[in-house]
């Protein structure tokens, strides 16, 4: 791999240009960005080496595609269209149904690898990117079987140099499962800093009073509107869906509190502490 091509110098593209360099002494990264001064900083902080444009990816050995998922499936079949047919083309995104049945029956779908690394901080921007994003992390990857199997394994190689873990997975599973252990957690902490920045006016004291936990569950808010807001939308069915799960916990949460029924509260609490047991055998 001489040309690597990143469309999105963002955290998640950007993390992939310093770690494929890092990797790869001789290859050459270049970024693609709508965003011009993304562009120039990412060069400046030597995440991508050189700028290019849309019409330069039929130079490219790879090409990752990490931008909003909603510009994805309006853009995938025009990448598919401009690259050579060695050309691998990986799509990182956090949703992967509409993706996959978009280029379903482009002639060059064997080029194209959907997956998605479960990797990321609340940052966004050219300066997020930080080595090592991925090591020890999951890549899930879908319908790896409708890729060539050649690029297959460049793939495969690029995320074993990176340490990632494999898991293969099918866009509609995925999709409803990413809709619960993370779409549903960026919700759940957006809502959480609205409903604290609405009832206390005072950020001094929101400053002071506010401990670890608080910050910790409210991280996510800090993420990318721009982002985001594109992901709920193309996963909206399964989104909606954990929503009413997690408000019909909410409100059984709520009628043991009216009714003073504090062991249910425990119990409730209690049960849900397996969740450690969980975490604790992924970390």
């Amino acid at each position: 791999m001489k040309n690597l091509y990143i469309l999105g110098v963002g955290l998640i593209g950007g993390s992939f240009a310093l770690d494929i360099k890092k990797s790869n002494s001789d290859i050459t990264v270049y970024g693609v960005d709508s965003n011009q001064d993304h562009l120039e900083e990412a060069k400046q902080l030597g995440v991508i080496d050189r700028t290019a444009t849309f019409n330069d990816l039929n130079q490219a050995d790879v090409v990752i595609v990490s931008i909003p998922v909603d510009a994805t499936v309006n853009q995938i079949s025009e990448i598919l269209d401009v690259v050579e047919d060695h050309t691998l083309v990986i799509d990182v995104g956090s949703t992967k149904e509409d993706i996959c049945l978009k280029v379903e029956n482009h002639k060059k779908r064997r080029n194209f690898l959907a997956a998605h690394p479960i990797a990321g901080t609340e940052f966004s921007g050219p300066k997020a990117a930080i080595n090592d994003l991925y090591q020890g992390k999951t890549m899930i990857i879908c319908e790896v079987e409708k890729t060539a199997f050649k690029l297959q394994e460049k793939a495969l190689k690029i995320f074993s140099d990176l340490g990632m873990r494999i898991r293969y997975m099918n866009p509609k599973a995925h999709d409803k499962h990413i809709a619960y252990v993370s779409h549903l957690s960026h919700i759940s902490s957006f809502m959480l800093g609205k409903t604290v920045i609405e009832k206390e006016k005072n950020e001094r004291d929101i400053f002071d009073m506010a401990g670890s936990g608080f910050e910790s569950t409210v991280r996510l808010a800090k993420s990318s509107p721009e982002m985001w807001t594109p992901i709920f939308r193309q996963n909206k069915t399964n989104v909606i869906e954990t929503l009413d799960e997690y408000i019909k916990n909410l409100n059984t949460f709520k009628e043991y509190m009216i009714n003073n029924d504090f062991e249910s509260v425990f119990n409730q609490m209690k049960e849900t502490n397996h969740i450690k047991d969980i975490l604790n055998g992924i970390a």
